[in-house]
């Protein structure tokens, strides 16, 4: 393997690539990327066994390639070595039998290396639904509810988020049990039959990385025990979480009596400042619902409180209600338009959190006793 590329080309794939790659790993080939060149073209390999990226780099050219091959290299060195170049850099990059070594203006580095052939790839399983849309609109599902994904929770199937396949709609949920965020993409989505897959924290935050070039498509592959992603410049493979994601439909609160009206950035900033003197482990707060108006208290161990008020839409009987602050402002930073839509029944009931637009997101959030 020789070749020559740009400091500018290798670094941006091989970013998102080494940040598949775990850190501690008890497989030492694990912690290595692997390059293959064949003509032109560099694919950059990363994998955890869990989560597999392929990054694709065209060398500027012909006379870039001098000479193909495949080998790994360790992720982390290569990068630094990469980011402590100047930009504009030209890499000249040659194997010499088990050494690799990278010429650089005055620098020169020669790295250890393992041989390809070690290198596992994640198996490909069988066939499965494929469809295409945008990356923005894919992007867009991610970002709105990727932060209600359980973390190390022992219901295993609550650490990754339900991607749901049917006819001209792919819908997007999380949950971790205390809270449940939804989003739904209505376009021209066809498949033989319906799918529904969790896919696993890791994959689902490294897929969203990936998502850069809003208005190009992307190619999603769903099988029975993997999710596959294509873009232009890259292959993201995820195997699957295997257990039953809960059933959305009944956590949603369907007999709503009281609906609120706020201005989102004023309730944000609201919730923010309330916040700062909510107990720093249990994060309540309490909501004090009148007629036109929402009090936001907030008080801690050291007897020290916080209140707002924020003028609201509403007409109806008063209400008192707890709720964590956190899930609170994780949905309003995670929707968009200039009013949010509250529903509400009572003080054991969860709340209905919608964009008042007729956005096609959901959230759900279960009160907290204060």
């Amino acid at each position: 393997m020789n070749f020559t590329i740009s400091r500018d080309a290798l670094i941006k794939p091989l970013n998102l690539v080494a940040g598949v790659v775990e850190r501690r790993q008890t497989l030492p080939i694990l912690a290595n990327v692997q390059l293959v060149l064949d003509g032109q073209q560099l694919s950059l390999t990363g994998t955890d066994l869990e989560v597999e990226l392929i990054g694709r780099v065209l060398l500027e050219d012909k006379d870039a390639a001098k000479q193909s091959g495949e080998i790994t290299v360790p992720a982390k060195k290569l990068v630094d070595i990469c980011k402590s170049l100047p930009e504009g850099a030209m890499l000249d990059i040659q194997q010499d039998e088990q050494r690799l070594i990278i010429k650089s203006g005055r620098s020169r580095f020669v790295l250890s290396t393992l041989p390809a052939n070690d290198f596992p790839s994640v198996e490909q399983g069988q066939g499965g639904q494929h469809f295409s849309l945008k990356q923005g609109d894919l992007k867009r599902l991610i970002d709105r509810t990727a932060f209600a994904m359980a973390q190390q929770d022992v219901r295993y199937y609550l650490n990754g988020m339900l991607f749901e396949v049917t006819n001209g709609r792919l819908r997007l949920v999380a949950t971790d049990g205390h809270r449940l965020a939804m989003a739904a993409f209505d376009g021209d989505i066809s498949v033989d039959e319906g799918a529904q897959v969790i896919v696993p924290r890791k994959g689902v935050i490294e897929l969203g990385r990936l998502l850069m070039n809003e208005a190009e498509e992307v190619e999603v592959i769903v099988g029975s025990n993997h999710i596959r992603v294509i873009t232009a410049d890259f292959t993201f493979t995820s195997k699957l979480i295997d257990g039953k994601f809960p059933d959305y439909e009944r956590v949603l609160p369907r007999n709503s009596t009281k609906v609120v009206l706020g201005d989102r950035a004023e309730l944000k900033q609201a919730f923010t400042r309330t916040a700062i003197l909510s107990n720093e482990k249990y994060r309540g707060i309490r909501l004090v619902l009148s007629d036109g108006s929402l009090q936001i208290v907030a008080n801690n161990p050291e007897q020290e409180e916080a209140e707002e008020t924020v003028a609201v839409d509403y007409e109806g009987e008063s209400l008192e209600i707890g709720f964590n602050v956190s899930y609170l402002l994780d949905v309003l930073s995670a929707i968009n338009g200039e009013k949010a839509r509250f529903s509400l029944s009572d003080a054991n009931s969860s709340a209905l959190i919608e964009e008042s637009e007729g956005g096609d997101c959901q959230y759900v959030v279960m009160p907290m006793r204060l």
